[in-house]
């Protein structure tokens, strides 16, 4: 067995978070990872350290981020009006995926992880972030799912009455990979105000809605609940082993 292998993830509960103070965080800790990949690799075997697998947890802000492959019209009012009139801000980011809101009571989750500990397959790396928020959305007695497709046909995220007559986006999925080390993740609709979704095409999609947990079963749901379940979910589907972050308890 490869002894740089390390299936332990470090967990940190940011709280509300600035997205720029996030930002700047998940790409502190890939550049840690990917400059330890790179000594390694001009080190002897002797020398070579194992990387680390971080999970970040958070809130952030009113917020609409734009990936690379998005479209700038797909933000339906300028830029200024967002900041005075709905206080929030904007970003183009280096993620996959279009446009997205991320704001109160959205659980957002940042995986920056080593893929070399885990598996070598981003694809499979997608459909297991899928399947936690599916799982998780399941122990709230919700049938969630995908919505396959072929190419760009597929929409990225997961969905309720996925291959209904209502089909419903409560989960969007964005991420970013070098190296096999990924950054940035999913943003799953918890308590979120729906309405900032109106400012937007979300994702791109045009002829389906948002919903969220709450709307779903009527009333608020603990964000620490749904953060609880989603880690431990993830925590099983990676093979994961929990390390306790500095920045917070991580949840057990």
């Amino acid at each position: 067995m490869n002894s740089l292998i390390n299936k332990q993830v470090e967990v940190r509960q940011l709280g509300l978070i600035g997205y720029q103070e996030a930002w700047d965080e998940q790409e502190r800790l890939f550049a840690s990872i990917v400059n330890q990949k790179l000594q390694n690799r001009a080190s002897p075997n002797d020398k070579q350290q194992p990387t680390t697998n971080y999970l970040l947890f958070c809130e952030h802000p009113p917020v609409y981020t734009l990936g690379t492959s998005g479209h700038a019209e797909n933000l339906l009012i300028d830029e200024a009006r967002l900041a005075t009139e709905f206080g929030a801000t904007f970003f183009k980011i280096r993620r996959g995926g279009d446009i997205t809101y991320h704001g109160p009571g959205q659980l957002v989750g940042y995986p920056i992880l080593d893929l070399d500990n885990f598996f070598t397959d981003i694809h499979r790396y997608m459909r297991l972030l899928e399947e936690s928020i599916i799982m998780t959305l399941a122990d709230y007695g919700l049938q969630a799912g995908r919505i396959e497709g072929v190419g760009s046909e597929r929409l990225t995220g997961v969905w309720l009455d996925a291959t209904g007559s209502n089909p419903r986006k409560i989960c969007a999925m964005g991420v970013k990979a070098s190296r096999w080390v990924t950054m940035h993740g999913f943003a799953l609709n918890v308590n979120t105000d729906l309405s900032y979704f109106n400012h937007i095409v979300p994702c791109g999609i045009t002829d389906k809605a948002v919903t969220s947990l709450a709307v779903e079963l009527g009333h608020e749901v603990s964000l620490d609940d749904v953060s609880n379940k989603v880690q431990r979910h993830l925590f099983d589907l990676f093979d994961m082993e929990l390390v306790t972050g500095r920045a917070g308890v991580p949840l057990g």
